[in-house]
């Protein structure tokens, strides 16, 4: 149980952070430790997404919560899994946290404080809220589906592409209930067409602290030109 500080002694918010990890035998191991120790309050869970590398059986050893796919679904797959266990346990909402390290989880309990101070459907970790975006292709991809979601929505959100977002009960029960629905932009953007509330909350992300990421250059190109398709034409549809 995720218990805000004393000062809000009166929230008792239920949290699971939803940790994905395919292939993260090299960073599983300290992520769960860090976020163990810096939040204590909060449950967490590991969904081993088919991994063929040691990641399962290091979550065996050290006595992880964890449940495993027998193949790889990707992300959205190992997001709605968490999910629905999110549901079946009675948690009032849930974090996407990523396993390779970059996600530092000081962070977490202000952004719980942030969906109880706002009423937030979803809070968003964001690198750019008080930083600007420094100049790169993926940032100029990024500040292009901020544009797309505020041409589409009407709201600005900064760091559309950010990974680490806390979504309430009501946002997990629509990722359970969509087989297509993932914890992207677009999701987000839809989201908000049909009246969720964001909020944002500065943070700051480490690169990975050990593997490759599957994004390289080509796939984050063919990445950003998706989620803006999606956001522009797509949506309209679901």
């Amino acid at each position: 149980m995720c218990q805000l500080p004393s000062s809000r002694a009166e929230t008792n918010l239920r949290v699971l952070a939803i940790i994905p990890a395919y292939n993260e035998e090299g960073c599983i191991e300290a992520t769960v430790d860090e976020f163990t120790s810096v939040v204590p309050e909060c449950d967490y869970l590991v969904v081993n997404d088919g991994s063929s590398d040691q990641t399962e059986a290091i979550c065996k050893r050290r006595g992880f919560n964890y449940v495993s796919h027998p193949v790889n679904l990707g992300l959205t797959g190992g997001f709605q899994t968490g999910c629905r266990y999110a549901l079946e346990h009675g948690y009032d909402a849930v974090i996407q946290f990523d396993a390779d390290g970059q996600h530092m989880p000081k962070y977490v309990t202000p952004m719980i404080e942030r969906m109880e101070r706002d009423g937030a459907d979803i809070v968003i970790g964001s690198r750019f809220v008080d930083e600007e975006k420094p100049v790169s292709a993926r940032m100029i991809g990024s500040r292009l589906i901020t544009s797309i979601i505020k041409l589409t929505c009407g709201q600005t959100i900064n760091d559309p592409t950010s990974g680490m977002r806390l979504f309430n009960r009501k946002m997990v029960g629509e990722f359970v209930s969509r087989f297509d629905f993932g914890p992207e932009p677009d999701s987000v953007a839809f989201l908000l067409r049909k009246g969720a509330k964001v909020s944002e909350v500065q943070v700051q992300m480490r690169e990975r602290q050990a593997g490759e990421s599957y994004l390289n250059a080509w796939k984050s190109i063919s990445y950003m030109a998706r989620t803006c398709m999606s956001i522009l034409f797509v949506q309209w549809f679901r």
